[in-house]
C-alpha cells in the first residue's frame, strides 16, 4: 500500500540483500535508494559490502521491503558473520 510507504521515506530500508535510504517510489513500487550498499553473503569470510549508490528496484521485484533500526544495524560486526551466499534469481 502506498500510503504505508510513505512512513519509509528518508529511513534506511532493506530489499534483500541491497539496503539504502528510500528516497521514494512509484504507483508501480519502483523504489529510488540513496547511498545503497549490497550485502554479500559468504560462508568462509565476513559480510562484503559493495557500495551501489543511487539505486533503483524495479518495483515487479519488490517482494517485501523493510525499515532496519539503525542503532542495531551499526552494532553489527558483518566481518563475523557467516551465511551461504543468497542464490541468483532464475526467470
Amino acid at each position: 500500500n502506498q500510503l504505508l510507504m510513505i512512513n519509509y521515506i528518508n529511513h534506511l530500508c532493506f530489499h534483500f540483500s541491497k539496503c539504502g535510504t528510500l528516497k521514494g517510489f512509484d504507483q508501480t513500487i519502483n523504489l529510488i535508494l540513496d547511498e545503497s550498499h549490497e550485502r554479500v553473503f559468504s560462508s568462509s569470510q565476513g559480510v562484503e559490502q559493495v557500495v551501489l549508490g543511487l539505486y533503483i528496484v524495479r518495483g515487479d521485484n519488490v517482494a517485501v521491503i523493510g525499515e532496519i533500526d539503525e542503532e542495531t544495524d551499526s552494532a553489527l560486526d558483518l566481518g563475523n558473520i557467516r551465511a551461504e551466499p543468497l542464490n541468483s534469481v532464475v526467470h
